[in-house]
């Protein structure tokens, strides 16, 4: 199968072009671009980047590696993203993370079967005062006890 933009997303693919000295100085965009449009950013997608930057390929998948924002496959509707740095690790991060695991029955980096959920950890969500932490989408979710867990996650299925 042939990866292409829709014709929304070339269109919006030639406006961040405006915005950029050089083509390689609209990577960034462009990846958040084909994350939207695509829902991941696979070697397939890198090389249909790398032909509309005119870029190697290599250098695309460089910057995909280094950022955790453009996943390699396909992720759940609802991705769950739990802190894992010091400050929510004292404050019982792992209980969330068992819990979550436990509530969905899949593994950290694992999709549910119905594609619903992804959990994930991660560095610090810049929320340390307030932990544990977990992310869902664009959403923080603070001070978490099981209760709070099961409610979320309850609310979103």
């Amino acid at each position: 199968m042939a990866v292409e933009f829709s014709e929304a997303a070339k269109q919006e693919f030639s406006e961040i072009l405006t915005h950029y000295p050089t083509k390689e100085a609209a990577m960034l965009p462009v990846l958040h671009l084909a994350k939207r449009e695509f829902g991941h950013v696979s070697t397939e997608i890198m090389a249909y980047i790398s032909e509309l930057l005119e870029l190697n390929v290599t250098r695309i998948a460089n910057v995909v590696s280094f950022y955790t924002l453009f996943p390699g496959t396909p992720e759940g509707k609802y991705v769950i993203q739990v802190c894992s740095t010091l400050s929510c690790q004292l404050m019982g991060a792992e209980t969330v993370v068992d819990h979550v695991k436990k509530k969905l029955n899949i593994e950290v980096s694992e999709t549910t079967p119905d594609k619903k959920f992804t959990l994930k950890k991660v560095e610090c969500l810049g929320s340390c005062g307030t932990a544990p932490v977990m992310q869902i989408n664009d959403t923080y979710y603070e001070q978490l006890t099981v209760e709070k867990i099961d409610k979320i996650l309850d609310s979103l299925k």
